[in-house]
Parts: structure tokens; C-alpha cells; sequence
């Protein structure tokens, strides 16, 4: 398989591993009274176990690597198509269309992947991936695995598009303010910085519709809640995303549209960095580093 596959879905894994405990915590904030007093000692009770630490993980961590694979595989093939029909040197522009073509391919692996992540992280008592997952098959079938899949299509659509393009434009603009030909170790610093911008300006520009996709996908079959939210959840039938969003807004206006959004920037940032930086070693050690490629303008 080619060198942007495999740097892709090692990148994605470990970075899952390493920001699973803040999105934990992301997740239960967005989701309707999942923290109903946000205390430091609500936040400290959310990793009380062992557990609770990788509450959700396995899913992520092969979906996630799958889903980042499929990204950079897709997004680096969608800008070299881009550029070659329009006959066009790379610049932010193709960048971006590119980065939402790479993310709409990922529909297909993200929102099963992003269904048993968030009904994993919710559940009480706490259950696995797998558990969850056996549980939506044989109540839903297949279909059930991608309920949430529109909203979850147009987030990573929106949000890759933004992901490459701030990390393009972050290095464009970190290159511009060096005064002597870098080093390697103002490359990696260069890398570790413009991925984290990348991953704080590309959840700050979706973050209202991953809250929608959460408390979307939180649903079970025949309720309104997972049993974490409400433990006798009435049957009721299950909302789709313009009825969730108007809910939410019923509950807390605009601002519950944000809640979460400050740890989810902390996460991104040091997720991102991390993402980055791997993806870009690794490309580099196959031989499919930057500076083999032409720069966007």
C-alpha cells in the first residue's frame, strides 16, 4: 500500500490514544445533561476508573487509523486531480476542496466509528466497542450503524476542508518569519505548531454541528437518550439533526451549541501536533516528505 496509507492510519491511531481521555470528557459535554453541575469535581469523576481512561478506544483506534488513511490517501489524490484539470500550481483554494473531498470520503468509516465511540463513552455501566456495536447490529442491522450519517458527512466535509488548509496556511506563514534556512529541529517544532492551529481552527469552525452529531447519534433505538443521560429514557421516536439542533437551542440558545469547546481545543491542539508530526516522519522515512512536493500559494 502506498506511503500515505500507512503514515495516515499509524498517525490517526496514535492519536487517538493520546486524546481519548479529553474526548471523553468532550463528548459528555455536549451531550444533553451528560455533566449536570460542571464542578472540577464533575470533571474528575469522569476518570475515576482505570477504564474510564480508554472508555471507547477500540473503536476509534481502527476506525480512526482506517478513516485517517482513506483521508490523506484521498485528499493527497483529490489535490493532484484538482490541480492537473485546472492546470493550476497547488495553493490554499484546491487545498481546501481537496481536504473536503478527502473528508467526505471518510463517511464510510467515520460514522459507525463516531456512533459506537459516543454510545461507548456515554453508557453506564461502562460497556466496549464491541459491545456496543453487537448491540446496534442485531436491534438496527447495518443501517443502524449510520444513523447520524448525514450531519456527520457535511462535519468532516467542512472540517477537513479547514484542516488542510489552516495547516498549509500555518506553514506558509511560520515559513515566512524564518530568517535562515530551517533546521531539523525547527521543522519539527514548524510541524508540532501548525498541526495543533490546524486541529484548534478546524474544530472551532465545525464544533456546532459535532454537538448536533453527538446528541444525534446518542439516541438509541426506541429513546431519547443513552441510559447514562436518563436511565428510564421514554420511548419516543428518535430525532434527526434539524429537530436535535432546535432542541438544543430551546435548552441553552446559542451557547450550548459551544459547551465543550475549550477542552476539545486543548485535545486538538496536542492531538494534532502529535498527528502531524507522525505523519510527517513517516512520509519522510518513506521518502514522501514536504520538501519532495511542490508548496501551496
Amino acid at each position: 500500500m502506498s506511503a500515505d496509507f500507512w503514515a495516515g492510519y499509524l498517525s490517526g491511531a496514535v492519536g487517538i490514544l493520546i486524546g481519548n481521555p479529553l474526548d471523553l470528557l468532550k463528548v459528555r459535554l455536549q451531550a444533553r445533561d451528560a455533566i449536570p453541575v460542571q464542578t472540577a469535581t464533575s470533571y474528575a469523576r469522569q476518570f475515576e476508573t482505570r477504564s474510564a481512561l480508554v472508555a471507547g478506544t477500540a473503536a476509534p483506534v481502527l476506525g480512526y487509523g482506517a478513516l485517517n488513511a482513506l483521508l490523506f490517501v484521498s485528499y493527497n489524490r483529490s489535490a493532484a486531480a484538482i490541480n492537473t484539470a485546472l492546470a493550476v500550481p497547488p495553493n490554499l483554494w484546491t487545498t481546501w476542496f481537496a481536504g473536503a473531498i478527502g473528508g467526505l470520503a471518510t463517511w464510510v468509516v467515520s460514522t459507525p466509528t463516531e456512533l459506537i465511540k459516543c454510545r461507548a463513552q456515554l453508557s453506564s455501566p461502562p460497556a466496549s466497542s464491541w459491545t456496543i456495536a453487537k448491540q446496534v447490529l442485531r436491534s438496527e442491522g447495518v443501517r443502524g450503524l449510520y444513523f447520524g450519517g448525514v450531519v456527520t458527512a457535511l462535519r468532516d466535509s467542512i472540517g477537513y476542508g479547514f484542516y488542510f488548509w489552516s495547516y498549509e496556511l500555518s506553514c506558509k506563514w511560520v515559513e515566512s518569519g524564518r530568517q535562515s534556512p530551517s533546521a531539523s529541529s525547527q521543522d519539527a517544532a514548524k510541524v508540532l505548531l501548525c498541526g495543533g492551529l490546524a486541529g484548534i481552527v478546524t474544530w472551532a469552525s465545525i464544533f456546532p454541528l459535532d454537538v448536533i452529531k453527538t446528541r444525534v447519534q446518542a439516541q438509541t433505538l426506541g429513546a431519547v437518550a443513552t441510559p447514562l443521560l436518563n436511565p428510564t429514557p421514554p420511548a419516543r421516536k428518535r430525532l434527526g439533526a434539524v429537530e436535535i439542533a432546535r432542541e438544543a437551542y430551546r435548552e441553552g440558545g446559542m451557547r450550548v451549541f459551544f459547551r465543550g469547546l475549550t477542552v476539545c481545543s486543548v485535545r486538538a491542539f496536542v492531538v494534532n501536533a502529535v498527528q502531524w508530526a507522525v505523519y510527517e516522519w513517516i512520509m519522510f522515512k518513506l521518502g514522501q516528505g514536504r520538501h519532495n512536493k511542490p508548496e501551496p500559494t
